[in-house]
């Protein structure tokens, strides 16, 4: 007979995952969902209480609310956040948590068996499975607990008064603890942090600098520094391997290290992502070193894609008592339940299908291994370090071949960078370029290929490369074969941009200075693109504040209509939070790029944009001007005009009278504002000609700059026809670079009709006055 309630727990277990998966596929496949209310506001609790299925709608929502948000932004754009799947063993992972939860609850003498045997069978099977016979397991939440507290047991072993005097009785012998360089940044001060031990406690080994891999601890330089200690009164406690190291995926020399911990008493404590190839049948003599070691962390969660599932650490030791005193063992059995979320996974796969999994991430690396090695411009984790000796350059293949982590670079080509462009003027900021570059393109890769889960490292002696880690992200992500060969294919598709963009930046450099002062080229090393530039309006009687200010305008301005053009090429004000500001960023371009004409173009839209500003500014000035002239001549005039008349006639009914006996001819004329020359000008003329003085005839506009074929993209070089000539035309040019272009007819020219008059009357009513009486 089942258990009900075991019953009720897994019914409910899968009804709560089934509303949460059915609102992700709707998510994923792009249906519409009610919206709702927004419900990260805290809120009263609800007195009588809401049943199951609202409670899960809400943990819905609160989950996919960014989602939502996002989306509104910005419909167009997929959001990239999604919840993971989680296959079958992650369902019973977090069935297990549930039955803990029950569990709990049991008569604590059920509940003692029930939990000795969860942990026994745990802690054989894993035992078995990594090949790490007659050990005790710890069971812990971070991963980094299972080392506080080995260490703490070594500290009870080897200081027989530690758990009466605690530190005290450190002071005479200051315990030592080694790691590598390529340990996990911040492991070391997390160890003494929660050890209580000073900084000075901690002893970092540099790496293999001459020979070997630059991620394996240096040995030989160890021994050394374990010797001075040992003559400076210190007390060597405790080293740190790696069997993969977090960023590279390279195993330390576990054999020397094992035989040196054995010459001075130190315990050796072993992890990393190598450790899961123990699982599989022809396992490197390398990694399986890893099994003579005092202790080791595994993290069959990351391994299997088990959600909540705790880490352990499998460790030697006789004595039941230190383990206690350390906080290895409990003897509080709800403790121990914190197995039962791998028990039950464990179960549920069998050891078949753990070694099948661990199989197919191995499988995945070494397929995109072998792939990458076609590449040209493609530097793989087994090229990256040079100067090698033949018996090194061996193991390093063993070393690369049994870890499941696969590192790769770009390098420039040199043949693309010889086709255009300097590699002598580049090699200054090469290694900062190329990180930039490979930033990029790590960014891009997971991005276009999600299902790879491909990320970004730094490291210290290679500099920025991209990772593969199927065995960290493959069983969560669900990557299969056909994702290996589409992180291929993308990554083919972007190398020629990327060896074209890195050839073509020195004659984008140079053709910038070509147009100084105008342009000013920024030294940029940090930007994955062509270049960065700036352009400089003219300062001449500007104040920093005003000239800074003109500045960001024109950028602005300028920023819009290069992203306005039909190009292929991005044009950016760069990262939001990078050290220049107010510059064009250029992003990638192709090899066919045209640089002269796009660093005329960019300098020919700013003085077009600052010529405009000027021009509008001149105008205000001038207009200002002439309306203050114009006031000043309609006041003089009309002084005049009284002078001239006398005072007699600006009185209404004797004006009259004496206008109608004696009319008077008025030396006063009229006035136009002409806007070209800032100045007030005599109507004479106009009356006269009836047309405007000074202003250009249709026949007189300029030419018109250079036009483009339907599909035709911008600043692409032109070919060596005159067809292919006439079809590589570009916004930057001034004139039309089709010669034999047909002229446009030209209208004929009629002045009395064709314009308004700048006195404000058309030629309509002018027409009617010659034609009234007079």
């Amino acid at each position: 007979m089942v258990d009900a309630t075991l019953t009720q727990v897994e019914k409910h277990l899968s009804d709560a995952m089934r509303i949460l998966e059915d609102g992700q596929s709707e998510l994923d496949a792009g249906t519409e969902r009610p919206r709702l209310s927004r419900s990260s506001i805290p809120g009263p609790l609800q007195g009588d209480g809401r049943d199951a299925t609202a409670v899960l709608q809400q943990v819905h929502s609160l989950i996919h609310e960014d989602e939502e948000d996002e989306e509104d932004e910005d419909k167009d754009k997929p959001s990239q956040h999604r919840m993971q799947s989680v296959a079958e063993q992650g369902h019973m992972a977090l069935l297990g948590h549930s039955l803990a939860a029950y569990m709990s609850v049991l008569d604590r003498e059920r509940l003692r068996r029930l939990t000795t045997r969860i942990v026994s069978d745990t802690t054989l099977w894993l035992c078995r499975l990594f090949r790490y016979e007659n050990a005790s397991a710890c069971f812990h939440e971070d991963d980094r607990d299972g080392l506080v507290k080995v260490s703490r047991l070594v500290l009870h072993a080897r200081y027989e008064d530690y758990a009466c005097e605690g530190f005290a009785v450190l002071s005479p012998r200051q315990p030592v603890i080694y790691q590598s360089a390529s340990c996990r940044p911040g492991l070391g001060q997390h160890l003494c942090s929660q050890l209580g031990l000073p900084l000075s406690s901690l002893c970092t080994v540099p790496c293999n600098t001459v020979f070997g891999s630059q991620h394996q601890m240096d040995v030989a330089l160890l021994e050394k520094l374990i010797r001075e200690d040992s003559e400076a009164g210190r007390l060597p406690l405790l080293l740190i391997a790696n069997a993969g190291t977090p960023g590279a995926g390279h195993t330390d020399k576990l054999g020397r290290l094992r035989e040196l911990c054995d010459q001075y008493s130190l315990w050796l404590h072993v992890e990393g992502v190598n450790l899961a190839t123990l699982a599989l049948g022809q396992a490197t003599s390398v990694v399986t070193a890893a099994t003579r070691s005092d202790s080791l962390t595994l993290t069959p969660g990351q391994w299997l894609g088990l959600p909540a599932v705790t880490a352990v650490t499998l460790y030697r030791h006789e004595d039941p008592a230190l383990s206690l005193a350390a906080g290895l063992t409990s003897s509080q059995p709800v403790e121990k339940l914190r197995a039962l979320p791998l028990w039950l996974s464990l179960q549920y796969l069998g050891h078949n299908g753990i070694v099948q999994k661990i199989t197919h991430a191995t499988a995945l690396s070494q397929q995109l291994l072998q792939k990458l090695k076609s590449l040209a411009s493609i530097k793989t984790s087994d090229v990256l370090d040079t100067e090698i000796s033949l018996v090194e350059a061996l193991r390093m293949v063993e070393d690369e071949l049994s870890s499941p982590v696969v590192l790769f670079k770009f390098s420039q080509d040199m043949s693309a960078a010889s086709s255009g462009g300097s590699v002598e003027a580049f090699c200054a900021g090469e290694r900062e370029v190329l990180d930039a570059f490979n930033g990029w393109l790590g960014e891009q890769l997971a991005r276009l290929v999600p299902a790879s889960g491909v990320d970004v490292v730094e490291l210290e002696d290679e500099g920025t490369c991209v990772r593969f880690s199927p065995l960290l992200t493959a069983a969560v992500l669900g990557t299969q074969q056909q994702d290996v060969e589409a992180l291929v294919e993308r990554l083919a598709e972007l190398l020629p941009v990327m060896n074209a963009t890195v050839a073509l930046r020195a004659e984008f450099r140079e053709e910038a200075r070509r147009h100084a002062p105008s342009l000013c080229y920024v030294e940029e090393l940090s930007w994955p693109g062509l270049g960065v530039v700036r352009y400089e309006p003219e300062a001449e009687g500007m104040d920093e504040g005003r000239r800074k200010q003109e500045l960001q305008k024109i950028q602005a301005e300028l920023l819009k209509k290069l992203q306005e053009l039909d190009s292929d090429i991005v044009f950016s004000a760069g990262p939001e939070f990078g050290p220049e500001e107010d510059c064009i960023f250029v992003g990638m371009v192709s090899e066919d790029v045209d640089v002269p004409e796009l660093v005329l173009t960019i300098a020919s839209l700013g003085r077009e944009i600052e010529e405009s500003g000027r021009l509008l500014e001149n105008m205000t000035e001038v207009v200002r001007k002439g309306i203050l002239e114009a006031e000043q001549q309609l006041q003089q005039a009309s002084m005049d005009k009284l002078m001239e008349e006398g005072l007699l006639r600006q009185i209404p009914v004797v004006g009259s009278m004496l206008n109608w006996f004696s009319p008077v001819q008025s030396s006063i004329r009229g006035r136009t504002f002409n806007l070209a020359a800032g100045s007030l000008d005599s109507t004479d003329a106009t009356y006269a000609t009836k047309a405007q003085a000074g202003r250009p005839s249709f026949q007189d506009t300029p030419p018109s700059s250079s036009k483009k074929l339907p599909g035709q993209r911008l600043f692409r070089r032109s070919g060596t026809s005159l067809d292919s000539a006439s079809e590589t035309g570009s916004v930057g040019h001034a004139e039309d670079p089709t010669p034999h272009a047909p002229a446009e007819p030209a209208e004929p020219a009629e002045p009395d009709t064709a314009r308004p008059d700048q006195s404000g009357v058309s030629p309509e009513q002018q027409e009617q006055e010659e034609q009234s009486p007079r």
